[in-house]
């Protein structure tokens, strides 16, 4: 039972730890707004991440495979929402000022980790053939420890990034805010392309 819990960590860390879409929400929250939101950001994003962990590792992975052209919409459409993310990360001029109120109101910010999450058809994919993988290798009475562990992980990952980036936040400027974005915006027009070059591929 605890190796599998902790197998579940370390697969659960491996996955949301890489620099994504989720992950640039919360930073950009911890460089921007009031601990108070970030938190309330980063639970959010949490409960989106959890519930797509449970999808990917009950279910998903059965569907794509049952109706293929579930997954060529996936690359398709997600291709392009993916770029103007991008797009948008890299035209963005951030403020370190974390004094200014937020104008989101609750359901915004739900809806906006929502589509950082669900909307991401990298990480349906990835987590797809991650946790659907994991399941298929372990023992009925074992499956529900291997995601708890991978649950923990993803609380544990998102409320220690924006923790951290809070209480450092001041040791970055507005300029090099606005490289870090511009790097992670080109990241992510890189996968939204790689996922368009697997669209063509695909049809």
């Amino acid at each position: 039972m605890i190796e599998t819990l902790i197998k579940g960590f370390t697969i659960g860390i491996a996955y949301v730890a890489p620099i994504g879409m989720q992950n640039m929400y919360v930073i950009n929250t911890a460089m921007t707004q009031r601990r108070a939101r970030l938190y309330m950001v980063a639970l959010i994003t949490i409960f989106f991440d959890i519930s797509l962990a449970l999808a990917c590792f009950f279910g998903m992975g059965a569907l794509i495979e049952a109706v293929p052209l579930v997954k060529v919409l996936l690359l398709g459409l997600g291709s392009a929402a993916i770029i103007w993310i991008g797009i948008g990360l890299i035209r963005s001029a951030p403020k370190l000022d974390n004094t200014v109120e937020t104008k989101k109101t609750l359901i915004q910010v739900v809806l906006s980790c929502f589509l950082v999450t669900w909307a991401n058809p990298q990480a349906l994919i990835d987590g797809t053939m991650l946790f659907g993988g994991f399941r298929a290798s372990l023992p009925a009475d074992m499956a529900k420890y291997f995601i708890v562990g991978s649950a923990l992980a993803s609380a544990t990952w998102f409320l220690s990034l924006g923790t951290v980036v809070s209480i450092f936040k001041k040791a970055f400027s507005e300029k090099i805010l606005k490289i870090i974005n511009i790097i992670c915006g080109l990241i992510i027009i890189y996968y939204g392309i790689r996922l368009g070059i697997s669209f063509f591929q695909t049809i």
